[in-house]
């Protein structure tokens, strides 16, 4: 079976691959096609961005498609950055820059008030249109400074509850273990499972 991952994040396809590296899947990347656009992430929810990639990648190749849309909610900043996640600081920041100013807007924030939650929808999206949706998320709370160099985005500044490290402090397995996407993942992993028992068709070819 291939599938196309709607993403152009090194990053994220890598950890995507390892996540799903014992599903007996060919994954494909947007990278592998021509004339595939990127998708505005301007939808209002998480689950809408991952159903919008999703539906126009499955639409432009003709394979079924997964998309994930992923962010941060820090409630002392009434959930931003939200869906703005990656581009906190502006339609091109680095991921340094959305840190950076999120740190800023926490700056005068005591610890016990610094609670936060990466969430993840990650939607799958046959050509004939059949569509599902899976999310998972982790609590943790925001650092007062960067730790760590391991992971992407705001990974230095997260620190998953019950641990006493970030998110970029982790081996990418331990990352992985834990992670929203991960949760995610494994739902899609049983979904995936029961499509199989339901004997659909999985094996669209290019």
């Amino acid at each position: 079976m291939k599938i196309v991952l709607a993403t152009r994040n090194r990053k994220k396809l890598e950890e995507l691959q390892r996540i799903l590296s014992d599903l007996e899947i060919t994954l494909l990347s947007i990278q592998d096609f021509e004339d595939i656009e990127e998708v505005k992430e301007n939808a209002v929810s998480f689950e809408e961005n991952a159903l919008k990639k999703a539906r126009y990648v499955a639409q432009k190749t003709g394979l079924p498609a997964i998309a994930d849309d992923s962010g941060l909610e820090v409630d002392a900043l009434q959930g931003r950055p939200g869906v703005k996640s990656a581009r906190y600081a502006g339609d091109y920041a680095t991921d340094e820059e959305n840190v950076k100013k999120l740190l800023m807007e926490l700056k005068n924030v005591p610890a016990d008030r610094r609670t936060a939650r990466f969430i993840c929808y990650i939607a799958l999206v046959f050509p004939d249109g059949k569509e599902y949706i899976l999310s998972g998320f982790v609590n943790g709370r925001i650092t007062e400074e960067p730790k760590g160099s391991y992971g992407f985005g705001y990974d230095p500044v997260f620190q998953p509850e019950g641990f006493e490290k970030t998110f970029a402090e982790m081996l990418p397995d331990e990352k992985d273990s834990i992670s929203h996407r991960k949760k995610a993942l494994e739902q899609l992993k049983k979904l995936l499972s029961e499509l199989y028992k339901q004997n659909l068709s999985l094996n669209y070819k290019i």
